[in-house]
């Protein structure tokens, strides 16, 4: 199939769809946030390849509205789309199999999860971590035998997108989602990881610089770079709606 061409990454956001189609059971969902939007701009035909994408993070969402996107928050987390997922799992008895994180995170966060939604049917779990990439094809091929109906994966952008492309790829046709770092929150910090009071102010961002310091780089410098970027992309996508 011969990859489409886009100018920006706003050009092609402008036209995806932004909420899930829970009444399709095939279906890609990805999160954009003003960092994965960065790695997004570099691999747009890889996102293309993906149903929905949502926007996770206040900011994000205040760009896309500016350019006239109606959208509005939604993140792979227990205060957006995480609980509205395992309800209907557990209502029509669809199995879910995750992977991602460090060795040992999976199973805790599964664990603290069930105390919330015992009757969640869980077949399987795995870290996100690979020896080389036969060791990553056969688990792929297992995988799409075994045949679960939701994939859940946490490897970080773009890793666990191009994982959930493959897993399709291979024949697997169920309901896939990216969750970046949904299960190490939910492992260290349960299934209410942010304190409400952050949650209602939109400050989950200051939460996470002080439970993972290492995030501060992201906050500090690749937000503000995202901003420019996402300037210049709007830029270009204007020029490209002038020229049609």
């Amino acid at each position: 199939m011969k990859e489409k061409k886009y100018l920006s990454l706003v050009c092609f956001l402008k036209n995806k769809r932004s909420s899930v189609a829970y009444e399709e059971k095939s279906q890609l969902v990805t999160f954009l946030n003003p960092y994965s939007y960065l790695i997004a701009r570099k691999n747009i035909a890889l996102i293309d390849r993906f149903h929905t994408i949502c926007y996770d993070g206040f900011l994000l969402v205040l760009a896309m509205k500016c350019i006239g996107k109606k959208c509005y928050r939604i993140s792979f987390d227990m205060t957006s789309l995480a609980p509205v997922v395992f309800h209907d799992a557990c209502e029509n008895k669809k199995s879910i199999f995750f992977i991602g994180s460090e060795p040992g995170v999976a199973h805790e966060a599964i664990e603290k999860i069930k105390v919330e939604f015992p009757t969640l049917l869980v077949s399987g779990f795995r870290h996100g971590f690979f020896e080389n990439s036969d060791d990553r094809d056969l688990f792929i091929k297992q995988l799409a035998e075994e045949n679960p109906d939701i994939v859940i994966v946490g490897m970080g952008s773009p890793l666990q997108e191009k994982f959930l492309f493959d897993l399709s790829a291979s024949g697997w046709r169920g309901l896939g989602f990216t969750c970046g770092g949904f299960l190490h929150q939910t492992a260290s910090g349960g299934t209410q990881y942010y304190p409400k009071w952050m949650n209602y102010l939109n400050l989950r961002w200051l939460y996470r610089i002080f439970d993972e310091p290492k995030l501060i780089r992201r906050y500090l410098l690749d937000y503000p770079k995202f901003l420019l970027l996402f300037t210049y992309d709007v830029i270009i996508s204007s020029l490209c709606d002038v020229r049609k």
